[in-house]
């Protein structure tokens, strides 16, 4: 489990097809803390520590993953954002963040809010049943709250501001239209809709 609050931005020393992908990411965590088996989120995406070496780690990318997740993500060069897994008894930031990404979705619009950044996205319409207005989202690892959604003719936009912290401390503060990112739904958002089903299904 994760919580969205992001504790390092690293980047992709690495990508070698080799079965899965194999994935070097050069950190500010001291690896040496790090166990082989430990799970740390790769922009939202739950991976598996396989090999490490002071100032980076190694990930596999099945082509499952890969095929789910933002295009792009897995390239040399790439930045991601990082969270070591939640210990109990720490504090909760965020909301809770399972690692298992839900969709694709795309920015629409970045625009000047006061000081923030106002952010839009589009994404796929499985998803806009769980999304709401104060609600919360995860976007490439990092815990947001939605601010608006709208159903259009052409999808549903969800949009979301970003303050200078957020942007500075993150790799949102480099997202411009037409990038596509990792979406996760609020677990809670999940379990809501289906008892609402069975509900239904029920009466």
């Amino acid at each position: 489990m994760f919580t969205g609050i992001v504790s390092d931005v690293g980047t992709i020393k690495a990508a070698e097809s080799r079965g899965d992908l194999r994935v070097v990411v050069e950190t500010a965590y001291d690896t040496a803390t790090v166990d082989l088996g430990a799970s740390i989120a790769c922009s939202g995406v739950c991976l598996t520590v396989v090999d490490k070496g002071p100032g980076w780690f190694a990930v596999d990318v099945s082509g499952e993953t890969a095929s789910r997740t933002a295009q792009g993500q897995w390239t040399a060069g790439r930045r991601l954002n990082l969270e070591r897994a939640m210990k109990l008894g720490e504090e909760l930031g965020g909301h809770i963040v399972t690692g298992h990404v839900d969709g694709v979705a795309e920015v629409v619009e970045v625009m000047p809010d006061g000081d923030s950044k106002r952010v839009a996205f589009r994404v796929p319409g499985d998803l806009a049943p769980f999304l709401a207005p104060k609600g919360s989202v995860t976007v490439d690892g990092v815990s947001l709250t939605v601010n608006t959604v709208e159903d259009r003719a052409d999808g549903t936009v969800f949009a979301i501001n970003l303050i200078p912290h957020t942007r500075s401390v993150t790799t949102l503060g480099g997202l411009t239209a037409g990038q596509a990112v990792n979406i996760e739904i609020d677990v809670l958002a999940r379990y809501l809709q289906r008892m609402e089903h069975y509900r239904v299904k029920a009466g």
